[in-house]
């Protein structure tokens, strides 16, 4: 189960990842060693997966960022072009997705060269994709890996179990 506590954990960790133990504490009213105990809990459990920098695409030379619908001819239930696609370094998500094509992945380059080059030389040379449809996106209005946490209760967990 998560807690209103645990929350307000994965909450300021999400928010800062480098906000430390005594701070960590401090905000949630508990004693710091509660709070590296239920840290380790977290991450034990698998809810806390790692912890990581978030970086400037632009100030990368990143600025394009695009969408592509891949179409590809693979047996049903099969996500090896998934896999491949997702070895790609300029591939950032890779989604199997349900309609008329098969994967979207979301994809940064320098610009539209080497968008148009990502596109002929690494998703073309894929066997399995029959076709790609792009969407470049214009601006972002907002982008957050944070997700939205709500205590999960004994009936909602064994709800999902």
């Amino acid at each position: 189960m998560i807690d209103d506590i645990d929350v307000q954990i994965m909450t300021i960790l999400q928010e800062n990842a480098r906000t430390s133990n005594a701070e960590v504490a401090r905000r949630v009213g508990m004693a710091p060693s509660a709070i590296f105990e239920r840290i380790r809990k977290l991450e034990a459990r698998g809810i806390i997966r790692g912890y990581e920098a978030r970086l400037s695409p632009q100030a990368l030379g990143l600025g394009l960022l695009a969408f592509v619908f891949v179409r590809a001819e693979e047996r049903v239930g099969s996500l090896d072009t998934g896999a491949v696609l997702a070895k790609i370094p300029e591939v950032q998500e890779v989604h199997h997705i349900a309609g008329e094509d098969c994967y979207l992945v979301k994809v940064r380059g320098a610009n539209t060269e080497d968008l148009g080059r990502l596109l002929r030389e690494q998703f073309g040379a894929i066997e399995a994709v029959r076709s790609t449809r792009t969407t470049i996106v214009l601006s972002t209005i907002r982008e957050s890996a944070q997700l939205p946490i709500v205590p999960v209760t004994a009936e909602v967990a064994d709800a999902q179990s």
